[in-house]
């Protein structure tokens, strides 16, 4: 694997963070060094910038034990816990934005992936193709799921290029199948020059190729790449692909069920967490004897197992249950 070129920090005086010295057949992730110092969005990212580079580092670690499921295990623990090696400052990192071209799924989702990824970075490919499918198609589709995508390249001039090419796509609507075509079998070997990158924006169908063109030498590009940029070396990501989960940061082309588990042990922290605020679900399960005018509590007629009101109707409560469950 070719040593990275990350762009250099003008005002960066921190020297470079270590970095693995060969990466395994079976690892999970592409390393860069580092000039930027973590980001203070609040006191828990210092420790999050830890966990995230640590998890970095295992993942691309050189194996020594000769264990095919060693790149699995490196990363961070995914447990039935749900606030377990989640951060609530990065969780904030979610732009939700709906007219954001670069995500897809509902900006109100209670879940959002965020990604770091560069189009030289190999592992970044092997997860669009072969583990981000399965989840649009599970959670995506169904309002679980929101992914955005930042630009985080780290190779060089050719993977600034790409990140600003398909930024200009986006600005037709045509970020993901740009994203498809750019992470296709096979295409990061033909590199990302020019006549390349208009090539990639015309199998992606962008209309206009002048303006895809003018977009992606434009100082909006540039701009909006470096915001990405930044916001990853903020966190301490120090490899592509790097996630974030609600603000659980995994590291790396992780198994499909390693993001499964994050993905459903944080939608079901999201729904205890709005059924706590309205009052339902479990938290809200004696509604039924203590809400007004319903149950034995209640001024009128009606039982709890059933919460009918004095008029005849059903309670709110076990509306909102019914639909919350």
């Amino acid at each position: 694997m070719s040593k990275p070129k990350p762009k250099p920090k003008p005002t960066a005086t921190s020297k470079p963070k270590r970095t693995a010295t060969s990466v395994p057949a079976s690892g999970a992730s592409s390393r860069t060094p580092s000039s930027r110092k973590p980001l203070l969005y609040g006191a828990g990212v210092v420790l999050a910038a830890a966990a995230l580079g640590f998890v970095s580092y295992r993942a691309t670690a050189p194996d020594h034990s000769g264990s095919s499921s060693s790149a699995s295990s490196s990363a961070a623990d995914v447990t039935a816990e749900p606030d377990a090696g989640v951060y609530p400052e990065l969780e904030k990192l979610a732009r939700r934005d709906a007219g954001d071209a670069l995500a897809q799924g509902r900006a109100d989702a209670p879940v959002v992936l965020i990604e770091y990824a560069d189009f030289k970075c190999g592992y970044c490919g092997k997860f669009a193709r072969d583990t981000e499918p399965a989840l649009v198609k599970k959670y995506v589709d169904n309002g679980t799921l929101r992914i955005e995508w930042r630009n985080f390249p780290i190779f060089g001039a050719e993977s600034e290029a790409a990140a600003r090419a398909a930024w200009a796509a986006g600005q037709q609507g045509r970020f993901w199948q740009f994203h498809r075509a750019a992470y296709a079998d096979g295409a990061k070997e033909k590199g990302f020059g020019k006549a390349r990158l208009k090539e990639l924006a015309q199998q992606a169908g962008v209309a206009d190729l002048d303006r895809f063109v003018r977009d992606a030498d434009s100082p909006a590009a540039s701009a909006a790449v470096s915001k990405d940029q930044e916001q990853g070396y903020g966190i301490g990501a120090t490899s592509t692909p790097s996630f974030l989960i609600n603000g659980r940061p995994i590291a790396g082309a992780q198994s499909t069920d390693t993001f499964t588990r994050a993905i459903e042990t944080a939608a079901e922290k999201a729904r205890a967490t709005e059924d706590a605020r309205n009052g339902t679900g479990t938290a809200g399960a004696g509604k039924g004897e203590t809400g007004t005018g319903t149950g034995k509590a209640g001024p009128g007629a009606g039982t709890a197992a059933d919460g009918a009101e004095p008029d005849g109707s059903k309670s709110d409560g076990a509306g909102a249950a019914r639909n919350d469950g």
